[in-house]
């Protein structure tokens, strides 16, 4: 099999970055990491020049619903891998295909066109399984997501699910729901994330939600619950848990409109780059134009406006996901939010990885893990995505 050959790049590690080395993918894993003038070139090896730009290990997105105009809900094999290949354009070389809320017959289905596609799946964005989000959240924390499907966690509901596919590896719900630390427990043990999302929980019950497995936050900020007052005494929210809960996980949509400046920054101080993953939560809008587009299903979907770089409800009272891809989330957060470099893809590969536990394979450039990759530029345009060692895309 052909060794890929990367040189003149500023590799970028956990915690630096060094020039003067080469990287060697063979058979779909980083070979060999050593000093350029150490290597010698084979007659078949395929040669990349980085041309001074950096290599970083490929971006991670644990939260996606789709991009260039599909949607994971569409239903076909097409949609997936429509949304992997244009999100392996911008430097995504995993992702977590996300549902909405829907009917168990829409989640029965998308289970096996997911099992198809990740079969075919061979110029796009790798998928690392399942993120079910929703049905089970709390009317008022709904966002965009259709009411008429939300309720609570039954039993006889989530094991008919969980029965029908291996593949789910994510679930975000509202702990506080009757019956959820029960279902979350029933998750953690079968080795699935329990999220805590669209929720109205106060701080009592997200630490009982932690101590029963619910170790992460779905996209902070978002559809959850703050200080409160009940009978004129004042309670913390889901926000407050998530930063005084130590050993927390979140993940934050950073494309510099669902968080300003300011809460980026926040995040970045009190959760650290070690526990903040970043994530796009991108619809179908992603890589494309503004204008109408569809949140969901093109059948049972909800009509959205694209417009200042986010997807909004047709009144306009509140976002409906974003269109940002990974790159973007990046840029932000360097450009914006002023945070080192190292640190920004760190959200965007490590943390990511270890929230979902691939990180003995992915997340970081060392010998013997996936040889995946993307090569951009100081201004974080992708000019290369390589998965397993394949060039899947090349500027």
């Amino acid at each position: 099999m052909q060794r890929v050959i990367i040189r003149n790049g500023r590799l970028i590690f956990p915690g630096s970055i060094e020039s003067g080395l080469i990287l060697v993918c063979e058979q779909g894993v980083i070979s060999e990491i050593m000093e350029e003038r150490l290597f010698s070139l084979a007659g078949d090896d395929r040669l990349i020049d980085a041309k001074g730009n950096y290599v970083a290990p490929g971006f991670i997105d644990i939260h996606t619903h789709g991009g260039g105009g599909h949607d994971f809900m569409d239903g076909t094999v097409a949609a997936y891998l429509g949304a992997a290949e244009t999100h392996a354009r911008h430097g995504t070389t995993a992702l977590l295909p996300t549902t909405l809320t829907s009917t168990f017959d829409e989640l029965v289905n998308t289970f096996a066109v997911y099992k198809a596609a990740v079969n075919q799946n061979r110029k796009g964005a790798r998928f690392l399984g399942l993120h079910l989000e929703g049905p089970y959240f709390a009317y008022n924390q709904r966002g965009a997501q259709d009411p008429k499907y939300l309720r609570n966690p039954e039993p006889e509901e989530y094991n008919r699910i969980l029965a029908e596919s291996a593949d789910i590896v994510r679930w975000s719900l509202a702990p506080e729901l009757p019956g959820a630390l029960e279902f979350g427990e029933l998750l953690a043990s079968a080795g699935i994330l329990p999220s805590i999302a669209h929720s109205d929980a106060i701080y009592e019950e997200v630490l009982d939600a932690f101590h029963a497995g619910f170790s992460h936050v779905t996209h902070l900020y978002s559809a959850m619950s703050s200080v409160t007052r009940r009978n004129a005494f004042r309670y913390a929210g889901v926000l407050e848990a998530a930063y005084l809960i130590e050993d927390m996980t979140v993940e934050i949509i950073a494309d510099g409109v669902h968080l300003p400046k300011p809460l980026l920054q926040f995040v970045y101080r009190f959760k650290g780059p070690e526990r903040t993953a970043l994530c796009t939560d991108s619809m179908r809008g992603a890589g494309m134009p503004d204008g109408e587009s569809i949140l969901g299903s093109l059948e049972k979907g909800q009509r959205v406006i694209i417009e200042d770089g986010v997807a909004k409800l047709p009144d306009r009272t509140a976002f409906a996901g974003s269109v940002a891809t990974t790159d973007r989330l990046v840029r932000t957060m360097v450009e914006v939010a002023e945070v080192p470099l190292v640190d920004a893809v760190r959200m965007m590969t490590l943390t990511p990885a270890r929230i979902m536990h691939v990180d003995h394979r992915k997340g970081s450039i060392e010998k013997g893990k996936d040889a995946d990759l993307v090569i951009f530029d100081d201004n974080i345009d992708v000019s290369h995505t390589i998965i397993e060692g394949d060039v899947i895309y090349g500027n």
